[in-house]
């Protein structure tokens, strides 16, 4: 990706990576995630969470920023998911928002393209076009890393 998807927010925000082994029937996960998907993105736009969720084979690895107590709130609930088991805080702790404009974000493992999306005064559109910058890539790269080598312990 080459185009910089946005600059940092200079203040400071809570973030939180975590990934967990996605339990829903491999049957049921195109409708179940579209599902979970759609409500999230709405959720988390109404108190100002952003991030980006990796779906990878079985496992998630999904990045949350914002402030604390909300960003704590939606892990904990993420936790008592049935949806999710070994559960698993990969990093935690301030840091620069570097998902801003992401509303939330379906990110690639390997060979397939990202899908940005990022949420306007009217909704949430894909990001067509934009690419992510170095910051945000550094942030992916924990994630791709945890669901591709997710026998280590965390």
């Amino acid at each position: 990706m080459t185009e910089a998807a946005q600059a940092p927010e200079a203040d400071g925000v809570f973030r939180l990576i975590y990934r967990s082994r996605n339990l829903i029937a491999p049957d049921d996960r195109k409708a179940v995630l579209g599902t979970l998907f759609s409500g999230a993105r709405s959720n988390n736009k109404k108190q100002d969470i952003t991030g980006a969720l990796l779906v990878h084979g079985d496992w998630f690895a999904q990045v949350l920023e914002g402030s604390e107590e909300p960003v704590r709130a939606l892990f904990a609930h993420i936790e008592q998911d049935d949806r999710h088991d070994q559960v698993a805080i990969l990093e935690a702790g301030q840091a620069e928002r570097v998902f801003g404009r992401w509303a939330m974000a379906r990110v690639s493992a390997e060979g397939e393209p990202d899908i940005p999306l990022i949420a306007h005064r009217d909704g949430i559109a894909a990001a067509a076009g934009r690419g992510t910058t170095a910051a945000q890539e550094a942030v992916l790269d924990v994630m791709r890393k945890a669901t591709r080598d997710n026998t280590h312990a965390v």
